[in-house]
C-alpha cells in the first residue's frame, strides 16, 4: 500500500470528482492521503474532507505564496491543530520564486508556524523554493525539527540540492518526492533521491499539480503516487514493496496523530 503524504483534494477541480478520486486511490493501492491546508478561509473544506473520510487526514496552515489572506497567529494554529484529524502544521515556508520585493512577512509567517508546531507538538510541512538558505537558517533559529525540544517535519515536493536535504535531515526532517522526480529533465533531483535513505523519505503527488510520468501534463490525483514509488524503486534498484512499506511506515512515524 502507498500513502500520498501531500495533496490538495479540497481544490474544486478534485473535490468535484471525489468518488472517482477515492476509487482511483483504491485501485492503485493508495491507502491514505494527507490533504494540506494553504489558507485559513479554505481550511473548513480541508477539515470537512478529513472528517468525512477515515483514511484522509488534514493539516492547518497558510502557504507562503498567499499574500492577501488572513495572517495566522500561533494561538490560532495551535487551537485548530487540537482536532484529532489535524496531523500537521503547514504548509509553510518560503518562496522567493513567485513573489519578489520585501518578503519579511513570509519569514515572519514561517516563524509563526514553527512556533505553533513546537507548541502543538504537530510536525511541520515545509515548502521552500529559491529560498533554501533562509529556510534552513530560520528552521535553526526557531528550533524546527527534533533538536531543542522541537518535533520532526517534512520538506515537501523537494527540488533542492543534496546539501539542503542533508541539512534538513540533520534536523530530523523527512524528504518528500513528488512526480517531479519522474521527469526526464530532473537528473539532479534524481541524484538527490538516490542519496536520500528510504528511512528518511516520503512520497506525494501535490495534486492537482505535477502529475508523474506517464501522466505528465494531466491533472494529478492521489492515486498517481504509486508511479512516484515505482520510479524510486527503479532508481534505487529495490523492490517496489520495500518502497511502499518504508514510506508508509515513515508517514505514520512522522504524523503520529494519524496512527
Amino acid at each position: 500500500m502507498f500513502i500520498d503524504s501531500h495533496c490538495h483534494i479540497d481544490f474544486p477541480e478534485l473535490s468535484a470528482r471525489m468518488p472517482e478520486i477515492l476509487a482511483k486511490m483504491a485501485e492503485n493501492k493508495v491507502s491514505h492521503a494527507l490533504c494540506v491546508s494553504v489558507d485559513l478561509p479554505d481550511f473548513p473544506r480541508v477539515l470537512a474532507l478529513a472528517e468525512q473520510y477515515p483514511h484522509i487526514y488534514a493539516s492547518v496552515g497558510v502557504h507562503p505564496d498567499y499574500e492577501d489572506t488572513p495572517e495566522p497567529s500561533v494561538e490560532q494554529l495551535v487551537e485548530l491543530a487540537r482536532h484529532p484529524k489535524i496531523v500537521a502544521i503547514g504548509e509553510t515556508g518560503l518562496d522567493y520564486y513567485r513573489l519578489q520585493g520585501d518578503l519579511e512577512w513570509q519569514r515572519e509567517r514561517f516563524r509563526t508556524h514553527i512556533r505553533a508546531s513546537r507548541e502543538s507538538r504537530k510536525p511541520l510541512i515545509i515548502h521552500t523554493r529559491s529560498a533554501s538558505e533562509d529556510t534552513i537558517r530560520i528552521m535553526r533559529e526557531e528550533g524546527a525539527g527534533t533538536g531543542n525540544g522541537g518535533v520532526a517535519g517534512v520538506m515537501h515536493c523537494f527540488t533542492e540540492s543534496l546539501d539542503v536535504a542533508r541539512a534538513s535531515m540533520e534536523q530530523g526532517f523527512y524528504i518528500s518526492f513528488s512526480g517531479i522526480v519522474t521527469f526526464k529533465s530532473a537528473k539532479e533531483l534524481q541524484a538527490v533521491a538516490l542519496e536520500v535513505p528510504l528511512e528518511r523519505m516520503l512520497i506525494e503527488t501535490d495534486s492537482p499539480y505535477l502529475a508523474p510520468v506517464p501522466y505528465r501534463g494531466r491533472m494529478n490525483e492521489p492515486g498517481y503516487v504509486a508511479h512516484v514509488a515505482e520510479f524510486i524503486a527503479r532508481l534505487k534498484g529495490v523492490p517496489l514493496e520495500k518502497v511502499a512499506e518504508q514510506t508508509s511506515a515513515n508517514f505514520f512515524e512522522l504524523f503520529k496523530a494519524a496512527a
